[in-house]
């Protein structure tokens, strides 16, 4: 199985075409999205109806339970707050109900889905570095485990020896002996200083699993998000990818 797995839309409808794009040479045969359809961008029914159409599992975001009050506001700052409450006035009933149906977490025979961490994943936790990452390899009983939530790409394995390491190729090959968990990073707000739209492709057959950047009219999502009364900065950072 050939998956396409991504993350943190987050209303950002150009960079979604541009991945979805991409997606279509890739040969993939099962969309993935691990949550956080909406905030911060400009397209929320648009971006939910696009995944929707696609995605054959969807993930919930700390964003898309946010947008429909089954996660507080006080988690979040001044500008994701403000874009999670335009977010709410724009939504259908039919798209609040969707959103409301998103599970935390999903497994098949290939992998894990969840947006945040294994442990507690209601809590919406970053899992940032080999330290948090350990107890969610303790609770993987998959070898690998997709993730977002972060915005930045990362893939950590753990050994036999139960050493965790951080590995900074974007491609890998994964070891029967070992786990692997893989931030797919984020396709509509990248935070590693890399503006491209992120998702990952992973061959369960050939147990490949490779991060990919693909380039999208960001100053054009930009424009409309502050056209539209949102805060500046959700426009700027698009553009320096932080």
């Amino acid at each position: 199985m050939r998956y396409a797995i991504f993350s943190d839309v987050h209303s950002n409808l150009e960079a979604l075409e541009a991945v979805m794009g991409s997606c279509k040479k890739e040969g993939v045969d099962k969309y993935l999205c691990i949550g956080d359809l909406v905030g911060y961008g400009a397209n929320p029914r648009e971006c939910i109806e696009k995944v929707k159409s696609v995605a054959s599992v969807i993930c919930a975001g700390n964003h898309d339970w946010a947008a429909v009050r089954l996660f507080s506001l006080e988690y979040f700052n001044s500008d994701a707050r403000s874009a999670i409450l335009w977010t709410r006035h724009l939504l259908s009933q039919a798209h609040q109900s969707f959103l409301e149906s998103l599970k935390l977490t999903f497994k098949n025979e290939d992998l894990i889905l969840v947006h945040g961490t294994l442990n507690n994943p209601h809590e919406f936790n970053y899992l940032s570095d080999a330290y948090i990452a350990e107890e969610t390899f303790r609770l993987m009983d998959s070898n690998v485990c997709f993730v977002g939530h972060t915005h930045q790409p990362q893939i950590f394995s753990k050994d036999q020896n139960e050493r965790i390491y951080a590995h900074k190729d974007a491609a890998v090959t994964l070891s029967k002996a070992n786990k692997y968990i893989v931030n797919v990073g984020s396709v509509g707000q990248p935070r590693d200083g890399d503006p491209h739209a992120s998702y990952c492709i992973y061959d369960s057959e050939e147990k490949e699993i490779q991060i990919k950047r693909v380039k999208y009219n960001a100053e054009a999502a930009r424009k409309k998000i502050i056209e539209k009364g949102l805060p500046k900065f959700l426009g700027d950072r698009l553009i320096s990818g932080r």
